[in-house]
């Protein structure tokens, strides 16, 4: 996929996620944006890159900015990949300290997402962050848990931990350090539907990987990659001769 459209896509994603989440109508979210509904649906469908000026303005009328972050070069993460797909599940739980987290977190409601559920169903994709959806309805709760945990939220501006506050409704990335390790959640009115994956002696609840395709991009991204790369390893090369070979 061409950098262009994969990052029209993901901001398309990313922008219809928001906007249900706020529960507005393209229509009520153009006119907070001082723009057209025509334009939102464009951007919506994710054909090619918007200007910058009508992104920005379109989270701001959700009350969201958009975080720049920087990866690794393609070949990298393929790389990448490559390495995790000879690990274990299991080696790659306990490098991440998923269960000694998910032990602090105590009677906290949540689900395994993203990445973090990618990995527990198989799928070799890079994890920086245990993630977990958690319910709005339960966001004082979760509050105080990050506050007991020592947590220091993501601040994109300074590109540091530190310098916001911690509740998941004031504006900012919801990821936080922790004395346990890195956490990002995402918010929710009610959970998704789950399933039930077991590794050891532990059950985990997690988003299906279908489920984690439509509500997070990032992931989304990185099991599209990872889906094409096993195609692309199943298709054999044809020279302009008409040979086959690999």
């Amino acid at each position: 996929m061409p950098e262009s459209s994969r990052l029209a896509t993901e901001i398309a994603a990313l922008l219809r996620r928001e906007r249900s989440v706020g529960r507005l109508t393209q229509q009520q979210l153009a006119d907070r944006a001082g723009t057209s509904q025509s334009a939102v649906a464009r951007v919506e469908r994710g054909g090619r890159v918007p200007s910058l000026d009508l992104v920005e303005r379109l989270f701001a009328a959700l009350g969201r900015q958009l975080a720049v972050t920087a990866e690794p070069l393609d070949s990298h993460l393929d790389a990448e990949m490559d390495a995790l797909a000879g690990r274990s599940t299991t080696d790659r739980i306990d490098e991440l300290g998923l269960d000694r987290l998910l032990d602090r977190l105590g009677d906290l409601p949540h689900l395994l997402t993203g990445s973090t559920a990618a990995l527990l169903q198989g799928a070799p994709v890079p994890v920086d962050a245990v993630e977990i959806a958690v319910r709005w309805c339960d966001s004082a709760r979760f509050t105080a848990w990050l506050t007991a945990a020592y947590g220091q939220r993501w601040n994109a501006r300074w590109g540091e931990f530190g310098g916001l506050y911690l509740e998941p409704e004031e504006p900012g990335e919801h990821l936080w350090m922790t004395r346990y390790g890195e956490i990002r959640a995402q918010m929710c009115d009610e959970f998704p539907a789950a399933i039930e994956v077991r590794h050891g002696k532990r059950s985990y609840r997690v988003v299906p990987l279908v489920a984690v395709e439509l509500t997070d991009p990032r992931a989304a991204a990185l099991l599209r990659r990872h889906r094409q790369r096993a195609v692309d390893r199943r298709t054999p090369d044809v020279d302009p001769a008409g040979r086959t070979g690999r």
